[in-house]
């Protein structure tokens, strides 16, 4: 899923009245975003895996970025069986690996 396959799911969600497309989300849209558990969210930041923002208000936002890695990570716990960490772990690995991928493209285009 891409941040702009996001963006779109997130403008169709019901009682979401953002006055201009947002590169945030609520903890509450990340859950439905994602499918994750509450105490999920709570554990991948203690992890340091994901940092979100705090509102003035204490409540946090998270980037779409975070959801879409999320959404990464808990297909390879729920289809993999694979803990957190491990799936953290190989989610980054992937990151790393597209980020490398891109740098290869763009070499590519100036040789």
């Amino acid at each position: 899923m891409t941040t702009r396959r996001l963006r779109e799911m997130m403008m169709q969600l019901p009682g979401l009245n953002l006055p201009e497309p947002s590169d945030y989300v609520a903890w509450a849209q990340l859950v439905e975003l994602t499918s994750i558990q509450p105490g999920e969210v709570a554990e991948l930041i203690e992890l340091g895996w994901i940092s979100p923002k705090k509102t003035s208000a204490d409540e946090y936002l998270f980037r779409l970025r975070d959801v879409y890695r999320i959404h990464k990570l808990m297909r390879l716990v729920n289809d993999l069986d694979m803990s957190f960490n491990s799936g953290s772990i190989v989610v980054d690995l992937l990151d790393r690996v597209e980020e490398l991928e891109q740098e290869v493209e763009e070499l590519k285009r100036l040789v």
